[in-house]
């Protein structure tokens, strides 16, 4: 395997928190209902994680925050999955896998994406 990408993105989460209390509907229009279940710390490293996975594939323009999910393992580890215009643009760079690690603290949510493929 072959990197074909690499992403990062860092979120002030009380600014992240100021754009959710003043677009309500901001939620709803970035993450899936299974990303909501997680609380705002985890959602906007969740978020950067969306920012990150866009950047490693190059910043398209027509891509859909949905069609990107980030969920958890039953050990706890972040992974990726891939839908409808996301993983269309992954397959049109050859991306076959991504990893990505998130991270919050001191009021700081960062997340880091590198994609891989033949």
């Amino acid at each position: 395997m072959a990197v074909k990408g690499v992403g990062i993105d860092v979120v002030a989460i009380d600014r992240f928190e100021d754009t959710v209390r003043k677009s309500p509907t901001f939620v709803e229009r970035i993450f899936t209902p299974s990303e909501r279940e997680f609380g705002t710390a985890s959602l906007a490293a969740r978020w950067a994680a969306k920012e990150a996975l866009a950047k490693a594939l190059g910043a398209p323009a027509g891509l859909h925050w949905h069609d990107c999910e980030v969920l958890r393992e039953d050990g706890g580890r972040p992974h990726l999955v891939m839908r409808g215009s996301v993983a269309d643009r992954a397959a049109a760079l050859g991306i076959s896998h991504v990893h990505v690690s998130l991270s919050h603290d001191a009021g700081i949510a960062s997340a880091v994406v590198v994609a891989e493929g033949d």
